[in-house]
């Protein structure tokens, strides 16, 4: 199928009422768990995937899709107007965005915020159509060596970009890959680490992990920081830029966007690492270096571009490779799977409307959040001061109905209830969660491509090193490894981590 015959496919499945009402209902409340801090989409999706399943397969997934990219518009909303980051990736837009509000710009730093995410949106969307067919007819090519190799070279990634220290990392992706082999081994039939339980003979339920982890520990370090929360709203006035504003943001918002294409593509570097290095960048080839941090715009809307653009394209590995790059994307993959949909290579092919019906769906719902963002700015900065204790007794019932309605199963709360209490030590801890995440879900993956290829190849490990992507896979793996040693390396990851908390 070529790209216009699948971008009519996918306007048909995008544009039928429940789909379109369902990609409305997820940018719309996307938006809002952006707008509140503490809230982001990890955990409300992860709430949100026990009631996804009683709907197409292809619903599910728009919906969930809108709650993650539209996350990324909210979120730079109150770090304009309130100083306060609703997602990590707004951490950024705090320095110049706040700065500009308080000088009476607020409005135009919303404006160049909403721009820069709507383009970067279209040609991250854009950029989806048509690398999403290459890559996929590339990765039919790719055997179990070169599969497992891919998934190293991710596992490595995520531990190298997450938060605090690189042992920590490490340990967080090493428990991730225990968890993941609770349960029946599917070539001996041994039950692994079960300690005699019936309900672990299944394994660990990913759904229940992740919400425990993600959704009730959240809600448990947030209890802590209630009054953290409280802040005063900038006043909006004009909602359009400048013609001085325009010729400053518009190469800032190419670069950004182009920046966000790449890194959101790379395994495990997210939204995150796109946002602060567009701002580095913009820094460096300013001519005006000395503004930032003091209301440039410069400094709004290079970022917010390539946060925007990392969102659409992470995407595509998780859809074309079967391989998550963020812990959001292995959400996905959860709520693909339990459905019966496989991501890879072969989906384009087996599953066309679902793929591009989530690649139309994208535009749409950009376009949603340009109209939604800007009229109701006033409605987003007030939903902030909703006191939490309002908000997580509700939160609490729908995490816990959620997670019961999967198997009808009390043990899968109880079960939930424990990974809160570990989620809520993570964070008192400083361990980021997306590394387990990410290896419980690409660890079993990497056990069954190891098997597969150690007896095709009759236990031959060479096998690993005689195919050139295999290899080369696992040299840049390797290269990364080495790179942690380097003084210079750490040096700069630290800084680049301290700036993000």
């Amino acid at each position: 199928m070529d790209i216009f015959s699948g971008l009519i496919l996918g306007f048909s499945t995008a544009t039928t009422a429940s789909n379109f009402l369902y990609c409305f209902l997820g940018v719309l409340l996307g938006t809002a768990v952006g707008v509140l801090p503490g809230l982001g989409p990890i955990a409300t999706i992860s709430m949100l995937l026990p009631f996804t399943f009683g709907l197409p397969v292809d619903t599910a997934l728009i919906m969930l899709a809108g709650i993650f990219y539209g996350s990324q518009y909210g979120g730079s909303t109150t770090a304009i107007l309130m100083n306060l980051p609703g997602e990590a990736s707004s951490v950024v837009t705090t320095l110049d965005g706040h700065e500009m509000a308080k000088q009476g710009k607020a409005g135009r730093a919303l404006a160049a915020a909403a721009i820069g995410s709507f383009f970067a949106g279209t040609v991250g969307t854009l950029f989806i159509a048509i690398s999403a067919p290459l890559l996929a007819s590339f990765a039919l090519t790719f055997g179990p060596a070169e599969y497992f190799s891919l998934i190293v070279l991710g596992l490595i990634t995520s531990m190298v970009l997450a938060s605090g220290s690189l042992l920590t990392a490490f340990g967080m992706a090493l428990l991730g890959i225990i968890l993941g082999m609770i349960g029946t081994d599917i070539n001996s039939g041994a039950a692994r680490y079960t300690f005699g339980s019936p309900n672990l003979l299944d394994g660990l339920d990913f759904v229940v992990v992740a919400t425990g982890i993600f959704g009730l520990g959240d809600v448990l370090a947030n209890l802590e920081n209630e009054r953290g929360r409280v802040a005063g709203v900038a006043a909006v006035s004009s909602l359009f830029p400048t013609r001085e504003d325009w010729g400053r943001m518009f190469a800032p918002i190419l670069r950004g966007t182009g920046l966000g294409v790449l890194l959101g593509v790379l395994p495990g570097a997210g939204v995150l690492l796109a946002s602060f290095s567009a701002y580095a960048l913009e820094k460096k080839v300013s001519r005006r270096p000395e503004e930032f941090g003091k209301g440039a715009i410069e400094g709004v809307a290079a970022p917010e571009a390539a946060n925007n653009a990392a969102a659409q394209t992470c995407f595509i590995p998780m859809l074309t490779l079967g391989l998550p790059g963020t812990a959001t994307m292995a959400l996905m993959i959860g709520a693909l799977v339990v459905q019966g949909v496989q991501p890879g290579p072969e989906i384009l092919s087996q599953q066309p409307a679902l793929f591009w019906g989530l690649v139309v769906s994208m535009w749409l719902g950009n376009l949603m959040l340009l109209f939604l963002n800007l009229p109701l700015v006033g409605m987003w900065a007030k939903l902030i001061s909703v006191p939490y204790h309002f908000l997580f007794p509700v939160i609490c019932v729908f995490i816990a109905i959620g997670v019961y309605s999967i198997n009808n199963n009390v043990f899968d709360v109880y079960l939930m209830a424990l990974f809160g209490v570990l989620g809520y030590f993570f964070k008192k801890l400083g361990a980021e969660p997306a590394p387990l995440i990410l290896a419980m879900i690409l660890g079993p993956m990497a056990e069954e491509y190891l098997r597969r290829t150690l007896l095709i190849s009759h236990g031959d490990a060479t096998v690993f090193l005689t195919s050139p992507l295999s290899l080369g896979t696992l040299v840049v793996a390797g290269l990364l490894l080495l790179s942690i040693v380097s003084p210079r390396f750490r040096r700069v990851r630290e800084e680049g981590l301290q700036e993000a908390d």
